[in-house]
């Protein structure tokens, strides 16, 4: 994400980068090797940027963006925002108080064909039953990377946050309580974490979501990508293009057809997203975001709130797998 993201700046004549830092464990894009390379956040602190891109592991993430607003940068961070709620709060506290703009990177909320996904789900309920996951079958150096991701948050919190958030665009309604599961499938990672996850939500309205999320080279690759939601009124559904496997990062935001289904008329209508941003596209967007929040002083209140209480909510699921029980929700 941290190469994606510094394509974006590098590509917007409203950003100047004047430095990255990296671990040196990627290949520097051609276009970004015009740019100093830092050793490490705090050399770069000592530029006094104007906007600082955190796109490190989730358990730097607080402290890293804390001590960029203090010392007077904007700040985009990766998600999740925080690896604990506690965090996450205190970044939000600082934005407020520092009275700087802090973007979270919630992706699909850019997106415009999620976008419509969410417009179309909203017609068909309350209450709502929302069925969401993101498998990834990782190999080589991309099982390296989830390996390491992983000594700091689960699958199901990575990437849940996203569609946890998805769920409360939809229904508006609170959350009440979280049920999660998980299990370590490989010999690879530490014994106290799990390799795939699922959790399940229940909402106050009385709709019903699942998300489901595993990294590694045992991840089937049927069906690892289901974003659909039904109500009383009909179904929504993301239908993806055949070939695209469960690594490929377009895959992931990608919805090529949108299938609706009304009760009233009882026919599937297909809405053909062609011609949607890749991923490379969206975190352009995002960057746009982050610019114009800046340029024209946007209330971010409820962008830095939404994300907390996704956050909480795949938190939540998480200690429900190490407790086994379900966690009650109090948002």
């Amino acid at each position: 994400m941290g190469h994606s993201h510094a394509l974006a700046y590098h590509q917007n004549p409203g950003f100047s980068i004047i430095g990255l830092v990296d671990r040196g464990q990627i290949t520097i894009p051609e276009e970004l090797k015009e740019y100093p390379l830092l050793p490490d956040f705090q050399t770069a602190m000592e530029l006094r940027p104007d906007v600082v891109s955190i796109n490190s592991h989730t358990d730097s993430h607080a402290d890293y963006a804390v001590a960029a607003m203090e010392a007077g940068s904007h700040v985009f961070v990766e998600k999740p925002l925080a690896p604990t709620v506690a965090d996450a709060e205190r970044v939000v506290a600082t934005a407020r108080r520092t009275r700087k703009k802090l973007v979270i990177g919630y992706i699909l909320r850019h997106h415009p064909s999620w976008i419509e996904f969410i417009k179309q789900a909203r017609y068909l309920g309350p209450p709502y039953v929302m069925r969401m996951n993101l498998n990834q079958r990782s190999t080589g150096n991309a099982w390296v990377i989830h390996k390491r991701l992983m000594q700091s948050v689960s699958p199901v919190v990575d990437c849940g946050v996203h569609y946890i958030d998805v769920m409360l665009q939809i229904t508006d309604s609170r959350p009440v309580q979280v049920r999660g599961m998980g299990v370590r499938l490989s010999d690879e990672i530490d014994p106290n974490q799990v390799n795939y996850g699922h959790l399940q939500v229940t909402f106050e309205d009385g709709s019903v979501g699942w998300y489901e999320a595993g990294w590694g080279p045992m991840i089937s690759e049927t069906a690892y990508f289901v974003k659909d939601v039904f109500g009383p009124r009909g179904s929504v559904s993301i239908v993806m293009d055949e070939g695209l496997g469960s690594s490929d990062i377009n895959s992931h935001t990608r919805t090529s057809r949108i299938r609706v289904n009304h009760v009233s008329d009882g026919n599937d209508k297909m809405l053909s997203m062609a011609g949607e941003p890749d991923h490379y596209g969206l975190c352009a967007r995002e960057q746009d975001f982050l610019l114009k929040a800046i340029r024209e002083d946007h209330d971010l209140t409820q962008h830095m709130n939404d994300a907390i209480r996704s956050l909480a909510v795949v938190l939540a699921a998480d200690r429900s797998m190490r407790e086994k029980r379900a966690i009650d929700l109090d948002l």
